[in-house]
C-alpha cells in the first residue's frame, strides 16, 4: 500500500532527476510540480478565505443583532453564507492538502531504494553485505531510519566498485544517485553541535556542514515569512483576544517546530520547504491580485442587481399606491381559493351582524325598550375611556365647560365602568314583559305595527 501511494512520487523524483542530472534542483523542480498541480484547490482555497474576509462586516453586525440568541445567529450566518455563495470550510480543507504530499515525499526521500527506485527489498540486504565484506559499512546495533540514503551514498562513491562487484545481482532499477547540491550532501542531517565537532581549518569541511545548519533556520524564516504575507494580503476575521494570543503563538510555534524537524530529517526535506515556502509567497500574491479584482468586480455586480431590485420594489409601491389613490386597484386574480373562501366567510358573517343587529332595535323598539343614555366619554362597552370628567365642547364653550365637567364627575361617581351589552338588556326587557311564548312576542309586534289595533 505504501508503495502505490509513493509511486507518483517517486516517479517524477526520477524524471526530474534524470532530467537535470541534479538531486537538489530535482526537489526544488518537484515542490513547484506540486503547486502548480495544487494551484486549483489552493486558488478555490484563496478565494473562499478572501470571500469569508469581505463578509466579515456582515457578520459582526448579524452578531451584535442576535446577541444571546446564538440559534437565530447560527441561521442567519449560513443564510448570510448561501446568498453569497461562501463555504467557510472550504478554504480549510484545501489548506490540508500538501500534508500528506510531504509525508509520501519524506518515504521517497528516506528509503530512495526501495521507495524511490521501487528496488526489491532483499537487494538492500545485498548491497549492505556487499559493503560490509568491502569493509565501508558497519551494520548499526540499532535499526538506522536513513540506512538506504547512506547505502545509496555508498553506492555513489563507489560506483565502479558496485558494477563489478556485484555483477549480475544488481536490481535493474537501481540507479547512481548523487545527492549533492551546492556542495551540500542532502543525504545527511543537519547538526545543532557541529560547531563542537567540526574541522575549522578546513573550509570544505566546515563550510557544508554550517551550509547544513542553516537550512532549517531558513526554512523556519521563510515558513513565517509566507504566513506573514498571507496575512497581510488577506487579513483574518476580527477575534476576540484570547483567539487573537492563539493564533499569534500558532504563527510562532509552526516555524520552529519546522527548525525541529528539518534537524531530525535529511536535508532534502529542508531543501523542498524552502522551496515550498518561496512558490507558496508567489502563488499568494499572484492570486491576490488576480481575486481581488475580480471580488471587487462581484461585489459591484451584486450591490448594482441588489439596487434595482430595490429600485423595482418601490416603483411598483408606489404605483400600487397610485392606483389605489384613484380607485383604479383590481383584484388580485391569483388569490388562492383559501383565501377567497375566507374573505367570502367574513362578508356573509359583518352581513349577517348587521341584519341581527337591525332586527335587535326593531323589536326593542317594538317593545318599548328605552336606549341607556350613553356619556359621550364612552368608547363601545368601556363608559368612561375618554374619562369619567370628559365634556365635549370644553374648548369650545369654555365659558360652562368649568360647571359641566363637575356634573359630568359627580355623575360618573356611582356608575358602573363598563356598559351593559344589547343583548343583556334585550334579555332583561323580554323577561319583564307580560308575555310567556315567542308566539306572543310575535303578536305583540304584530299589534304594535298595525294603526286598527
Amino acid at each position: 500500500m505504501g508503495q502505490i501511494i509513493t509511486k507518483p512520487f517517486a516517479w517524477l523524483m526520477i524524471r526530474l532527476y534524470n532530467l537535470t542530472g541534479s538531486y537538489g534542483w530535482s526537489i526544488i523542480l518537484f515542490a513547484l510540480a506540486v503547486n502548480l498541480i495544487l494551484m486549483p484547490f489552493m486558488a478555490k482555497s484563496k478565494k473562499s478565505m478572501m470571500r469569508s474576509t469581505r463578509l466579515q462586516p456582515k457578520i459582526q453586525e448579524l452578531q451584535r443583532r442576535h446577541e444571546g440568541n446564538q440559534q437565530k445567529l447560527n441561521e442567519e450566518m449560513q443564510k448570510l453564507y448561501r446568498e453569497e455563495g461562501v463555504n467557510p470550510m472550504s478554504g480549510c480543507l484545501w489548506s490540508l492538502i500538501p500534508f500528506p504530499i510531504l509525508i509520501a515525499l519524506y518515504s521517497v526521500i528516506r528509503q530512495p531504494i526501495t521507495r524511490m527506485m521501487f528496488c526489491a527489498s532483499d537487494f538492500v540486504t545485498t548491497l549492505q553485505n556487499f559493503f560490509v565484506e568491502k569493509g565501508l559499512y558497519e551494520i548499526p546495533a540499532r535499526a538506522d531510519a536513513y540506512a538506504e540514503i547512506k547505502l545509496t551514498k555508498l553506492a555513489h562513491d563507489n560506483w565502479d566498485l558496485v558494477q563489478s562487484g556485484l555483477a549480475g545481482k544488481l536490481d535493474p532499477n537501481f540507479m547512481d544517485i548523487d545527492f549533492s547540491f551546492l556542495g551540500l550532501n542532502l543525504g545527511e542531517q543537519p547538526k545543532w553541535n557541529f560547531f563542537a565537532s567540526t574541522d575549522w581549518s578546513d573550509v570544505h569541511v566546515w563550510l557544508p556542514a554550517l551550509g547544513l545548519f542553516l537550512i532549517p533556520f531558513v526554512s523556519a524564516l521563510l515558513s513565517w515569512l509566507s504566513m506573514k504575507i498571507s496575512t497581510m494580503t488577506n487579513p483574518p476575521a476580527a477575534q476576540d483576544a484570547q483567539t487573537a494570543a492563539t493564533t499569534k503563538s500558532m504563527n510562532l510555534m509552526m516555524p520552529l517546530m519546522s527548525v525541529w524537524i528539518c534537524f531530525i530529517m535529511p536535508a532534502a526535506m529542508g531543501i523542498y520547504w524552502i522551496a515550498n515556502s518561496v512558490f507558496g509567497m508567489a502563488r499568494d500574491y499572484i492570486l491576490t491580485r488576480i481575486y481581488k479584482k475580480q471580488l471587487d468586480r462581484e461585489d459591484a455586480e451584486r450591490k448594482a442587481a441588489r439596487d434595482a431590485r430595490e429600485w423595482e420594489i418601490e416603483r411598483k409601491r408606489e404605483e400600487t399606491e397610485r392606483l389605489r389613490a384613484e380607485g383604479k386597484t383590481e383584484k388580485n386574480t391569483n388569490t388562492s381559493k383559501k383565501k377567497i373562501q375566507a374573505s367570502e366567510k367574513q362578508k356573509s358573517d359583518e352581513r349577517k351582524a348587521a341584519l341581527d343587529r337591525a332586527d335587535r332595535a326593531a323589536r326593542r323598539e317594538r317593545l318599548g325598550v328605552k336606549e341607556t343614555e350613553k356619556p359621550a366619554s364612552q368608547v363601545g362597552n368601556r363608559r368612561y375611556a375618554r374619562g369619567r370628567a370628559y365634556v365635549p365642547d370644553r374648548f369650545t364653550n369654555p365659558e360652562s365647560a368649568e360647571e359641566a365637567t363637575a356634573a359630568a364627575a359627580l355623575a360618573s361617581e356611582e356608575a358602573a365602568p363598563i356598559d351593559e351589552t344589547v343583548i343583556e338588556e334585550e334579555t332583561v326587557a323580554v323577561a319583564e314583559a307580560p308575555v310567556e311564548t315567542g308566539e306572543a312576542v310575535d303578536e305583540a309586534a304584530e299589534a304594535a305595527d298595525s294603526p286598527e289595533k
